[in-house]
C-alpha cells in the first residue's frame, strides 16, 4: 500500500495542524495508541520532505495537564510573523468540558519539532456561566489570522441547540483571548460544527495565499464538518474585517444540501498554506466501511487521503481540487489505451499495470446526444439517483467510465462513471461511484455516492482521474470539480488478481479520447 495511514496500526482520525517549517512538512493527527477504535486520543506526528514519504516521530501532544487530562482533541497550527509555530488544540478537562489549549516548540532550531511545551496558563479559552458556551460542544480551533488592527482571530466550532456556530475569539498576544459578542457565522438547524476551517482564496489565480492575507482579489471559504451527517461542506463568500463577520455568496448554501469537498468518505479536513510552493493543501480523514469487529480484528482503522491542492474555480462558485504534483513521482510501469469509440455494452481492459495500486486518467468526448435520457426535475438528490441508476442499469448516454478493483469473473468491481441527461436545451452530467458490487463480503458498507458535475459535455471533454490503493478509490471528475472517495474491501480483486476496465453500458456510443494509467510505487514510511 501507499501507507497513507501514517504508521503501523491502530486508530487514525482527524488531520491536525499541518504546516511547513524549515523546509519540512509536518503532519499531526488524532491517534489512539491503545486500540483500533476511537478513544485515548493523542496527537501523533510525522514529517516529510515531499508530502508522500513520511517519517513518524513520538507523540507531539498527549494528556498531561488538567486542561487535557481526558484527551487531546483536534486543533490547528499557526505560524507567527517571527516564524514561530504555535498549536491551538481542544483538551478535555477533569469535568469532561471541552477547552482550548496552546503548545509551542521546545526548541525552535529543531526542524523536526520533536518536543512541544504546553502553556502553564492552559486553558486559554473555556466555557463559563458568563459566556454560556456549550461545554460539550466547543472544539477544534482553526488556524488563526491577523487583522489590520494587529489582533489575532480564531474560530472554534460549537452549537446552541440545533444552531451551528463558528465562535470567534480575538487576542493581541496569542495568549489572552477574548470572546467576541457575535460568531463569525452561524447556521440554523445544522447541528454541531466540527473542525471548522476558514481561509482566503485568490479570485484570479490558482496560487494559494496565506491565511492572514488581505486584498480586494480574495474570496473566503468557510468549511464545516457537520457532526450530524459526518460530511464536510463549504461555502464561498466575503469576510467583513470591520465587523468580523462572514457572509456566503448568494447561492452558496451553508447546510447539508451545499457544496462538499468530497461526496464519499472524507471528513474532519484541514488546509494549510504551503509558502514554499505558494499553494493551499487540503488533508482529509477517510474512515472505514468495514465493521468495528473487523477493524479490531485487523488491528487498525482510518487512513488519510492523498493531499490535494485546492483553489477557486474560474466561475467563482466552487473550489477545484487535485492531487498534489508530488504524487506523480510514484508513477511507474505506464500503460495506455489508444483513443477509440466505446460502443454501448462494451468494456476494454487496461493491461500492463498493477491494477490494485494505480493512477488512471481517462477522458470522453460525446458527439451524438440523441440517446440522452430526459432529466426528471424530481431528481434533486444525486446520491439517491446514483443508487437507483447504478453501473448495472443501462441508460442512454451512460453509465460509462471505469471499473476498478474488478475480479476476473466480474463478481466484484467498483464502478466510477458518468451519465448524461437532457434538460430542456442543456445537458446534466451525473458522476457516480458505485460500491454495490465492490465486495462479496456483505458486512461492509457498500453505499453508492454521487454528485452533479458542472461541465458542459457539448463543448468540453468529460475527464476522470482515479487513484486506486487496494481499499481506497479517490476519484476526481471534471478536473477536480467533483471528488468522490470510497473505501472498498474486495475478497477476490486483491493484489495481482485486480483488473481495470474502461466501460460503457449505455445504448449510445461515447468517444474515449485518452486513457493513461500507471502502477504506483509504495510510499516510504520509516
Amino acid at each position: 500500500m501507499w501507507d497513507w495511514q501514517m504508521g503501523l496500526c491502530l486508530e487514525y482520525a482527524d488531520p491536525n495542524g499541518p504546516m511547513i517549517y524549515k523546509g519540512l512538512y509536518h503532519f499531526f493527527y488524532q491517534y489512539n495508541p491503545h486500540g483500533a477504535v476511537w478513544g485515548n486520543i493523542v496527537w501523533a506526528h510525522s514529517t516529510s520532505t515531499d508530502l508522500v514519504n513520511w517519517t513518524p516521530h513520538k507523540y507531539a501532544i498527549s494528556p498531561s495537564q488538567p486542561a487535557d487530562i481526558n484527551g487531546c482533541w483536534s486543533g490547528s497550527a499557526t505560524i507567527l510573523p517571527n516564524g514561530k509555530p504555535v498549536i491551538l488544540y481542544t483538551g478535555i478537562d477533569p469535568q469532561n468540558k471541552q477547552v482550548q489549549n496552546m503548545a509551542v516548540p521546545k526548541n525552535l532550531s529543531d526542524p523536526f519539532l520533536l518536543e512541544w511545551t504546553k502553556l502553564p496558563q492552559n486553558p486559554l479559552m473555556e466555557p463559563t456561566t458568563i459566556n454560556s458556551i456549550n461545554a460539550s460542544s466547543f472544539r477544534d480551533p482553526t488556524t488563526a489570522w491577523q487583522g489590520t488592527d494587529g489582533r489575532w482571530r480564531v474560530i472554534i466550532g460549537s452549537k446552541i441547540n440545533r444552531k451551528g456556530l463558528a465562535i470567534l475569539y480575538r487576542s493581541k498576544d496569542f495568549v489572552r483571548w477574548t470572546k467576541a459578542q457575535h460568531p463569525l457565522h452561524s447556521g440554523k438547524n445544522t447541528g454541531m460544527w466540527e473542525c471548522p476551517d476558514f481561509f482566503p482564496v485568490s479570485i484570479n489565480s490558482s496560487t494559494g495565499v496565506d491565511t492572514s492575507s488581505i486584498g480586494k482579489t480574495l474570496k473566503y471559504v468557510l468549511k464545516l464538518s457537520l457532526d450530524d451527517t459526518k460530511h464536510d461542506y463549504y461555502t464561498i463568500g466575503s469576510y467583513n474585517r470591520e465587523k468580523d463577520t462572514y457572509v456566503p455568496d448568494k447561492g452558496s448554501v451553508d447546510n447539508d444540501s451545499g457544496l462538499r469537498y468530497d461526496y464519499g468518505k472524507f471528513y474532519a479536513s484541514k488546509t494549510f498554506f504551503d509558502n514554499a510552493k505558494n499553494r493551499r493543501i487540503l488533508w482529509g480523514w477517510i474512515n472505514e466501511s468495514s465493521s468495528v469487529e473487523h477493524d479490531i480484528e485487523k488491528g487498525w482503522s482510518g487512513v488519510q487521503a492523498i493531499p490535494r491542492n485546492v483553489w477557486l474555480d474560474k466561475s467563482g462558485k466552487q473550489l477545484l481540487q487535485w492531487p498534489i504534483a508530488e504524487i506523480e513521482k510514484q508513477r511507474i510501469k505506464p500503460g495506455h489505451l489508444s483513443s477509440r469509440e466505446l460502443k454501448g455494452g462494451s468494456k476494454v481492459e487496461v493491461g500492463g499495470i498493477t491494477a490494485s495500486q494505480a493512477d488512471v486518467e481517462i477522458s470522453f468526448k460525446i458527439s451524438d446526444f440523441e440517446k440522452a435520457e430526459v432529466f426528471d426535475e424530481s431528481w434533486s438528490n444525486p446520491q439517491l439517483l446514483c443508487s437507483q441508476k447504478g453501473a448495472s442499469v443501462k441508460g442512454g448516454l451512460g453509465p460509462f467510465g471505469l471499473m476498478v478493483l474488478a475480479s476476473k469473473g466480474m463478481e466484484e468491481y467498483t464502478a466510477v462513471f458518468f451519465r448524461i441527461f437532457k434538460r430542456q436545451t442543456k445537458y446534466v452530467v451525473l458522476m457516480c461511484s458505485d460500491q454495490s458490487r465492490s465486495s462479496l463480503d456483505n458486512d461492509n458498507d457498500k453505499t453508492t455516492y454521487g454528485a452533479f458535475l458542472d461541465v458542459d459535455p457539448v463543448h468540453e471533454k468529460l475527464s476522470l482521474r482515479s487513484l486506486i490503493d487496494h481499499s481506497i478509490v479517490e476519484s476526481f471528475g471534471g478536473g477536480g470539480k467533483v471528488c468522490i472517495t470510497a473505501r472498498v474491501y474486495p475478497t477476490l480483486a486483491i493484489d495481482g488478481e485486480a483488473h481495470l476496465y474502461a466501460f460503457n453500458k449505455g445504448t449510445g456510443s461515447v468517444g474515449m479520447t485518452t486513457l493513461r494509467a500507471w502502477s504506483m510505487k509504495k510510499a516510504k514510511i520509516n
